[in-house]
């Protein structure tokens, strides 16, 4: 039937349109939203405009998401406090075989980089997401944007400029990391102010995410002294006993807090010279529905 084979070429393109979608967006309902609305397009599409379906179902999903980023990002001028991406699980181990999904999951950018983004112009983070994570050619990036490709060319290079001056400029290998992080999960529980500072960058940051919706700080905390003592303060004064899970956030470990088996926060550090440079922490409730282990 006709209708069983758009729905099959729309799933098999879906990771990607996904994985466009919340690079263009930083959240999962909004990523979904804009797939959705292309579905709808495609299934009621003239087959006759459509010659290649993964460059025309590229084009509208890029198109939907630019639409949508201009609309969140008017909404994100009234945030309450920093705003940080949706962590999303990449870690999905065998019960994901070797597909373009896993492929996409293994390639999502790191929250330090999407946080980058967030600075982009609309068409630049476009054309990064496109060209950077995707590996589009500039032509069919053109294409989708309705511009020409020395215009793409243009943006692709300033939006690289601008995220290789503001990403992490330091590898870390996914094991030292976790080991770093129990080892700082272990200082801030126990109120050890003297191990944390060791574990600390002198310029470290901790940037809180909560919308206004749970506790978390209002503006970036920086240097080492003040984000050891706020980490211990919470942790002394936390109300509830927290269970703690490592997982695969963004590509890299995180830390899932769980209070009564309900995800309370998400937390991911970055590493530099082997000491925490800065410290993620998401607990706005309606960014946390990714990574509900229920």
């Amino acid at each position: 039937m006709v209708t069983d084979t758009l729905t099959d070429v729309f799933q098999e393109h879906r990771p990607m349109l996904v994985g466009v979608a919340y690079r263009m967006l930083g959240r999962v309902a909004d990523a979904e939203d804009v797939v959705q609305e292309a579905w709808l397009r495609w299934s009621s599409a003239d087959r006759d405009d459509v010659r290649e379906p993964r460059a025309y179902l590229v084009r509208i999903t890029t198109r939907l998401a630019l639409d949508r980023l201009r609309q969140v990002q008017a909404r994100r001028e009234s945030y309450v406090g920093p705003w940080l991406p949706e962590p999303v699980v990449t870690d999905f181990g065998p019960s994901v075989p070797d597909t373009a999904e896993r492929a996409m999951l293994a390639d999502s950018v790191s929250l330090a980089v999407l946080v980058v983004l967030e600075s982009l112009s609309p068409l630049e983070r476009a054309v990064f997401v496109l060209r950077e994570a995707f590996g589009f050619p500039y032509g069919e990036i053109a294409t989708a944007l309705d511009r020409s490709e020395a215009a793409v060319r243009q943006l692709a290079g300033r939006a690289r400029r601008h995220v290789d001056e503001g990403r992490p400029r330091y590898d870390v290998d996914p094991a030292e990391r976790r080991d770093l992080t129990e080892r700082f999960l272990a200082a801030a529980a126990g109120g050890d102010l003297e191990q944390l500072l060791a574990l600390l960058a002198p310029d470290a940051r901790l940037v809180g995410d909560s919308g206004g919706k749970a506790k978390a700080p209002l503006r970036v905390i920086d240097s080492a002294d003040k984000v050891g003592r706020f980490l211990i303060a919470v942790a002394q004064g936390a109300e509830a006993a927290f269970e703690f899970r490592f997982l695969e956030v963004n590509g890299a470990p995180g830390l899932l807090a769980l209070a009564d088996g309900k995800p309370d926060s998400v937390f991911q550090i970055e590493v530099r010279d082997g000491r925490v440079q800065c410290v993620y922490i998401v607990r706005n409730p309606e960014k946390l529905h990714a990574v509900d282990p229920g």
